[in-house]
């Protein structure tokens, strides 16, 4: 038994040895290669659903027109999106992107829930948005695939609650 542990913990040290070895080698010769930012602006159209009941009113379903600007140097987007349905609801945010390969970035923004009118996804009263999200860049194309949710935070002007919707739409890359 003891004989058997041992060649067990020497060739398992030996395997280390060798792909700690091929890691150093492949390293030190690979040319480093990273996943850009999904390229370019976009403005786009899509659906919200609401996800929370708060004030006394139910959940809502609303049309969503998105956009981003994109700044090309750093991993940093000005997005906005408007809420429009029973009532309308602008929502204004920085992100930092996050790319996952050639087409697609993951994003968490920060912002405002700004309520204009009406019973809107987001509340009934202005409140600090976090904004997590993807962009899917359609290959050979112009148009973006877009998703996220806004979780706008003391939304609601009786209960004080938060707000949470999700979104998602298609867009068209400038």
């Amino acid at each position: 038994m003891k004989r058997t542990l041992h060649s067990l913990q020497t060739g398992l040290g030996l395997i280390s040895t060798i792909a700690v070895v091929a890691i150093v080698v492949g390293n030190a010769t690979a040319t480093p290669v990273q996943a850009q930012a999904a390229y370019g602006s976009y403005i786009g159209l899509g659906g919200a659903v609401g996800l929370t009941e708060g004030g006394g009113e139910g959940r809502k379903i609303s049309g969503v027109v998105a956009g981003r600007y994109k700044f090309l140097e750093v991993p940093i987007s000005l997005r906005g999106q408007v809420f429009v349905g029973s009532g309308v609801a602008l929502v204004p945010t920085v992100s930092y992107d996050i790319p996952i390969d050639w087409q697609t970035d993951a994003y968490v923004g920060v912002g405002a829930a700004i309520p204009v009118g009406g019973v809107t996804p987001v509340g009934n009263k202005t409140g600090f948005a976090i904004q997590p999200g993807i962009d899917y860049a359609l290959p050979n194309s112009n148009m973006v695939i877009f998703g996220n949710a806004v979780i706008s935070f003391d939304a609601y002007k009786d209960t004080r609650g938060t707000a949470a919707t999700v979104q998602g739409g298609v867009g068209f890359r400038f």
